[in-house]
């Protein structure tokens, strides 16, 4: 290191100018190919990834790695792993990677057939704690307590992590510890760091500090801070003092190399765009019996409210709001003043939802990183959550994210969405399977995502209430339901309100 020192100047009336010292490295974080940058990374490493499905993914260093066959062997650290042959897909692809730790596996069929063939092993974590995991890591904290998974197989273990040739699990998850604090029981979840972080930003100075843009800051932030040598891919490299000191989201003090990449190709994984129509008109039957689920819902925002909808029919909610009410979306990838889903020429890659559909931002919204949007969520700062299910069991308890040994989806944020001590919990859903089956039940038969967390729930057929120690009381009728109808197609029991009667 160089120490350049401006000496002190006497300046009228006794007045000085004091020494300032100025710290320079005699090397440079800058490097010139993405290939550079990654090709000291061992086989066996543990890579931190940032990115949300395709948002704010570093695909030109994911290239490089994939490019390099020594590099292999990893425990990939991502909150998804892309789509197939896209992003982390193509390491999948390459088969580099040994163990996936991430909290949604989604639309990646390549992803889910490695699993559950036995190639692949995964760990499955809630996406709130996997980022507080990776928050924590990075801040030396090596463990924390929290409420997401308790009465969950997190809490229990035994979600399998490798499967063996015969379909049988060889590799299952440990149970958690579970401490009471005030009344309330919680989980511990040890922290996790990498040997390498993988990240993206939008810019760069020479000295590293980062820029995100829009939703892409996402699990970029966290990462960058939880790993022993990060390297940032970015759109623009700038000269130091060009950012703003307010404008830095990481500081370079945790970034160690820097490759940059001016003709990124965004990928958009659901491009969504806003209807020119949006006339009922010649819809299939199917739809229009979701859309009544939808419109029942939204009679749920109040004015004010800030509200998280999950993905699919959820999010749908909130194209019919009332006029005149504002209701305040938050989205787990780190929006707050969710949008209408924009116009064909307004659609930015950079500005997804997480459902990775293409989304626009109201006046005063505003961009945060996910370890920041969980904080929000498990403290209770959001007022409602509406999301789907699998099934719901008659105390209230949710299982909608995985069907063992034939699919799996993944939590994602949804454990951490109910686990939320003060926030109303609402699930929308169809009534029945699409074999007639009840999906509400006595007891759920899938793997719960949460313990006595739902508090109401609409179906095409009616809205039931969760009443602690009573159970299910059914509210209301949808139009040409009767309660017969609800009890033939509903597996347990449930009380009548009086007042009952067909209201959408």
């Amino acid at each position: 290191m160089l120490l350049r020192t401006i000496s002190a100047a006497r300046m009228g009336q006794g007045r000085s100018i004091y020494a300032v010292g100025i710290l320079c490295r005699r090397y440079s974080k800058i490097y010139a190919s993405a290939e550079k940058a990654v090709e000291d990374i061992p086989a066996g490493s543990t890579v931190l990834f940032g990115g949300f499905g395709l948002c704010g993914i570093p695909e030109r260093l994911i290239d490089a790695i994939a490019d390099n066959k020594s590099i292999d062997k990893l425990t990939a650290v991502s909150n998804n792993a892309g789509i197939d042959g896209v992003g982390l897909g193509k390491l999948l692809n390459t088969r580099q990677i040994k163990r996936m730790v991430s909290s949604y596996v989604g639309e990646n069929k390549e992803f889910a057939r490695q699993y559950l063939g036995g190639e692949l092993e995964l760990e499955l974590v809630p996406q709130g704690t996997l980022a507080e995991k990776v928050r924590a890591g990075g801040a030396g904290i090596p463990a924390f307590f929290t409420a997401t998974g308790f009465g969950t197989a997190i809490q229990h273990g035994g979600t399998p992590i490798k499967y063996g040739v015969d379909g049988v699990a060889v590799i299952e998850a440990a149970p958690r510890e579970v401490r009471e604090f005030s009344g309330r029981n919680y989980l511990m979840e040890q922290s996790i760091t990498g040997d390498f972080a993988v990240i993206k930003a939008w810019k760069a100075d020479e000295l590293g500090n980062l820029v995100f843009r829009e939703s892409a800051n996402n699990f970029n932030g966290p990462m960058a801070t939880a790993a022993t040598t990060t390297i940032a891919e970015v759109e623009e490299i700038v000269p130091v003092g060009a950012l703003r000191p307010s404008e830095i989201h990481v500081p370079g003090i945790h970034v160690h190399r820097i490759v940059e990449n001016r003709e990124c190709n965004k990928r958009i994984e659901k491009l969504t765009v806003r209807a020119d129509d949006e006339s009922e008109a010649g819809l299939a039957p199917a739809m229009l019996k979701r859309i009544r689920i939808i419109k029942r819902a939204a009679r749920e925002f109040k004015d004010g409210m800030y509200a998280n909808l999950g993905i699919g029919m959820p999010m749908l909610a909130s194209n019919y709001i009332e006029p005149g009410i504002t209701v305040h979306l938050q989205s787990e990838n780190g929006i707050l003043g969710l949008g209408p889903f924009p116009a064909k020429d307004r659609v930015d890659a950079d500005l997804i939802n997480a459902g990775k559909e293409t989304v626009t931002v109201l006046p005063g919204g505003s961009f945060f990183s996910s370890d920041t949007s969980f904080a929000m969520i498990r403290g209770s700062r959001l007022d409602l959550t509406i999301l789907g299910a699998m099934e719901v069991s008659q105390t209230g308890d949710l299982a909608n994210w995985i069907i063992p040994k034939k699919m799996v989806k993944g939590m994602g944020g949804a454990m951490d969405l109910v686990s939320a001590a003060n926030t109303r919990v609402v699930v929308t859903m169809d009534h029945c399977s699409k074999d007639g089956s009840p999906k509400i039940l006595k007891q759920c038969a899938l793997p719960l995502t949460g313990l006595a967390c739902v508090n109401r729930i609409i179906t095409d057929k009616c809205v039931f209430d969760v009443v602690p120690g009573r159970g299910l009381l059914l509210r209301e009728l949808a139009t040409g339901v009767s309660v017969a109808d609800v009890k033939s197609a509903t597996g347990c029991d449930f009380e009548v309100d009086p007042d009952a009667s067909e209201t959408y």
